[in-house]
């Protein structure tokens, strides 16, 4: 968050609520990429005021921040060691630690391949690559690596390459071996936008949520090809239009989030933040239907991961983890098991490897893009078990 966070000149758009500091939220609308000067666009840290103020105006439940470091906390303090239980149950343990003080990371994928696992820091844009056997990360993708300065989702496909998606502009990929930088599909239109998670279907279509446009686009391996064939430079095309299905409250703000695939990739699962709504979407199709979650909100939903007819969600400023039981047809949804633990530390999303669920510790609410305060150094990504 901090790279570019220099004043600019911004287009002017509609007003927005003032913000409110004791009810913190995540995402932000996507500010203009540098090289594109000519796309209107909204500040990331100002946009999130106005998910801020959506947040207040709706029916959820006001989400609980993590405790604050003590006043007198040195700049830079040591990760909590692992522990085999906690408060709810689970038990966490750090491991994988990233390298840098200001990481803040947001998105996780693993390959199965290898079984190593990507992080992507939302502040700077460097991807890291956890290695099993190896208690740090090394570097994958420097900060600032082909002029990107956030990253968000992350996705490793069966060809070995990883699919790195940037709020501001829209996703890149890179080759996994040579880690070059293969085609970048960026989002078309003058209006605000936010690329935030992605999904993979066995067929190589990848699927990405815009917050703000609550739109879902996708890249099929054909217009990946063609991308390619046109120096790597690509369009983000929308498949899924969610804005009439989605709630619409005064002063609407970034709501769809996290998205997994269903068994075979018949079928996506994609979930409203604010409104805690969660929508099937078919791709062949393409229509989008709200699931019956009888009843429950999947509040503060963020990450999602899918595992045949199970559903493990992350619930950012709850400290939360959930696990739903899928109907065959992904139409209904039930939840079987919520735990909340402030050893997650404002977790963002996860990805399930041989077992383990790997939750991504974002650390947001201290010092990062959603409030102020010193984070606990290293940033880490943790390993959950028993949910």
């Amino acid at each position: 968050m901090r790279a570019h966070l220099t004043a600019r000149c911004l287009h002017p758009g509609p007003p927005r609520p003032a913000p409110d500091p004791s009810c913190p939220r995540r995402h932000t609308i996507s500010r203009t990429a540098p090289s594109r000067p000519a796309r209107p666009s909204v500040h990331r840290r100002t946009a999130l005021t106005a998910l801020v103020a959506t947040a207040a105006a709706t029916a959820l439940t006001a989400a609980v921040p993590a405790p604050a470091p003590p006043a007198s906390a040195p700049s830079a303090s040591v990760a909590p060691a692992a522990r085999t239980s906690g408060p709810s149950g689970l038990r966490i343990s750090t491991a994988y630690e990233l390298p840098g003080d200001r990481v803040y990371p947001e998105g996780i994928a693993d390959d199965p391949r290898t079984g190593r696992l990507y992080a992507a820091s939302y502040e700077t844009g460097a991807v890291y690559r956890m290695t099993p056997g190896h208690r740090v990360a090394e570097t994958f993708l420097p900060a600032g690596a082909d002029g990107r300065h956030t990253a968000n989702g992350l996705e490793v496909d069966r060809a070995g390459r990883l699919w790195v998606t940037d709020s501001t502009r829209g996703v890149s990929v890179y080759d996994l071996h040579s880690r070059r930088l293969l085609a970048r599909f960026e989002v078309p239109g003058d209006a605000p936008f936010f690329i935030n998670d992605l999904a993979l279907t066995p067929d190589g279509t990848v699927y990405l949520t815009d917050s703000v446009r609550n739109v879902v686009h996708r890249v099929t391996p054909a217009q990946f090809a063609r991308a390619r064939a046109a120096g790597g430079r690509g369009v983000l095309r929308t498949r899924f239009d969610l804005t009439g299905l989605l709630p619409s409250p005064p002063d609407r703000a970034p709501a769809l989030n996290g998205i997994a695939t269903g068994p075979g990739g018949r079928w996506l699962l994609t979930a409203d933040m604010v409104g805690g709504g969660l929508y099937r979407l078919d791709p062949r199709s393409g229509r989008a239907s709200r699931v019956d979650t009888h009843g429950t909100r999947l509040r503060n939903a963020d990450g999602l991961e899918t595992a045949g007819r199970s559903m493990w969600v992350v619930h950012n400023t709850d400290d939360a983890l959930s696990r739903w039981r899928l109907s065959h047809d992904g139409t209904r949804a039930r939840e079987e098991a919520r735990r909340s633990d402030p050893a997650l530390q404002l977790p963002t999303t996860l990805t399930r490897s041989r077992g383990t669920l790997y939750v991504v510790r974002s650390q947001f609410d201290r010092g990062g893009p959603m409030g102020p305060g010193t984070p606990r150094t290293p940033f880490t990504i943790a390993a959950v078990r028993g949910l």
